[in-house]
């Protein structure tokens, strides 16, 4: 754990996370919006990715990303890190590693105390004195909870059905291109899980969820590894430069 362990030596809040993984992005916005300013290393633009990924599962990350160590202490991931924000604990441990206070001072504040309350469930506040006007209290707000709550609850279904598969495509039965995809991806060997929404109980919130995520159409819509690789544009262009099978295979969905 070597790796890990010297990149999170004497930081505040670090967060290894993917570019494309959306409750990683909803995570880092959480914690950016308490007014700390994370360290973040994204899995798959780090020249050490696959190490790192090694190292963090082997600390007992799964899924391996987002990972998120605060006073060089691993929390968890982001079942752990919205169970605690929703108990009130989360901020505790961010006063507790000196992360926010860091991003108070950096933003030319001396923190007077802080109000851990919400007010109307949206904002978090937090009164200080200004060193450019000593003595003069002023609120500062420090987050828009709502956008984050909104965030976790729009994707919240669609996150729940792709988790700890390998390969999941959300499909419509009477679209051929949906066929067409889920027939590629099933001729490598893989065997996608497969919701086909106008057959789902969930079909309009799952469209919902998909739309807010970017598709467009919302169907196909393939995940693989728990990420969001895109519809059929994206698909065939990932096959036609040879990339599609190598995602197959960092997924464990299919094997040599």
């Amino acid at each position: 754990m070597a790796l890990v362990t010297s990149l999170v030596n004497k930081r505040p809040v670090v967060i290894f996370s993917k570019s494309s993984c959306c409750m990683c992005h909803t995570i880092k916005t959480l914690i950016s919006n308490f007014g700390a300013n994370p360290t973040v290393y994204e899995l798959d633009e780090h020249p050490d990715g696959k190490q790192l990924e090694k190292e963090l599962r082997g600390l007992g990350c799964k899924p391996s990303v987002p990972a998120v160590f605060i006073g060089e202490d691993l929390i968890g991931g982001a079942n752990e890190i919205m169970s605690l924000h929703l108990k009130g604990q989360l901020v505790q441990l961010l006063l507790k590693a000196n992360a926010i206070w860091a991003a108070i001072r950096s933003q030319n504040l001396i923190p007077r105390f802080l109000r851990t309350q919400m007010y109307n469930t949206t904002y978090f506040f937090v009164t200080c004195i200004d060193n450019q006007d000593m003595g003069t209290e002023r609120e500062i707000e420090k987050s828009t909870f709502t956008t984050v709550f909104e965030q976790v609850r729009d994707m919240a279904l669609v996150t729940s059905l792709v988790s700890e598969r390998p390969v999941v495509i959300f499909s419509k039965s009477s679209c051929c291109m949906c066929y067409t995809i889920q027939t590629l991806i099933s001729n490598f060997g893989a065997n996608p899980t497969v919701y086909e929404l106008d057959e789902h109980p969930d079909e309009k919130q799952l469209e919902k969820e998909l739309r807010g995520l970017g598709c467009n159409p919302s169907v196909p819509a393939v995940f693989i590894g728990e990420e969001l690789i895109g519809g059929a544009n994206e698909i065939m262009s990932l096959h036609l430069k040879g990339q599609l099978v190598q995602l197959l295979l960092k997924a464990n969905a299919i094997w040599v």
